[in-house]
């Protein structure tokens, strides 16, 4: 399940897509589906490693269009090793609120962005955040973990400042709100309870079928709980 429409950032063959911060690499797949030549960029090198086995066999599988590149680059969100312009699409999944300086990581980005070029940011959304963290300060209190809770102005204020110009924003993964707070609630460490178990089978069944009530529930819920904020941005030319 994508965070991150590709449709709207316009994502399609021919494109050179920066996927920052990575993770599992599943923006990075879609992409690559798409045609477009992605770098999958973390600073985690066990999870590039995954996701290079993966490429790997997507390719092998026949599911990523002759030609299409797809590269691992582990480095620092603050100081990109890649050349300005250098992607005309830029993902930036969940990552922004685990970086302390987050200004220049953005700034990174736009740097890198070619001009004309568009750029996804998605952080988790205000409301459903501040709950988690009220509810349970191990949410978001260790190393690595959420250091900051973004509103929607905050997000479009810093990417403005780093020359990049708001086009919209959407909230999406509204179904996966109430789960987080049924974690938290227990303590989010103990994920073996009975009505976490019972709620992350639910959305596994969405991310696997996707049916029709599910897929309308979520729609709908989406602009009051959804968890991810997605804001979408371009580089003026």
């Amino acid at each position: 399940m994508l965070t991150v429409d590709l449709d709207l950032l316009g994502v399609g063959p021919g494109n050179t897509v920066l996927d920052m911060g990575c993770g599992g690499g599943r923006h990075a797949f879609a992409v690559l589906r798409r045609g477009a030549d992605v770098v999958a960029f973390d600073a985690d090198e066990a999870e590039l490693k995954n996701v290079h086995g993966i490429m790997t066999a997507m390719v092998e599988a026949g599911e990523v269009p002759v030609g299409t590149m797809g590269t691992p680059v582990q480095g620092d969100a603050l100081a990109l090793p890649f050349d300005d312009g250098a992607f005309d699409r830029i993902i930036a999944a969940e990552v922004m609120e685990h970086i302390p300086d987050d200004v220049t990581a953005i700034a990174e980005l736009a740097r890198v962005l070619a001009a004309g070029g568009r750029i996804a940011v998605t952080v988790p959304a205000r409301f459903p955040e501040r709950i988690n963290w009220a509810l349970d300060s191990g949410y978001h209190d260790f190393p690595g973990g959420h250091i900051r809770i973004y509103s929607q102005g905050e997000l479009e204020h810093r990417l403005a400042a780093a020359g990049l110009r708001v086009r919209g924003a959407r909230r999406e993964h509204a179904l996966h709100s109430p789960y987080w707070w049924i974690r938290c609630a227990g303590g989010v460490n103990d994920s073996d309870r009975y009505l976490a178990r019972k709620y992350h089978d639910l959305l596994v069944w969405q991310i696997t079928k996707n049916p029709p009530v599910l897929r309308a529930l979520d729609r709908a819920l989406n602009p009051v709980i959804g968890k991810s904020l997605v804001v979408y941005a371009d580089k003026p030319s």
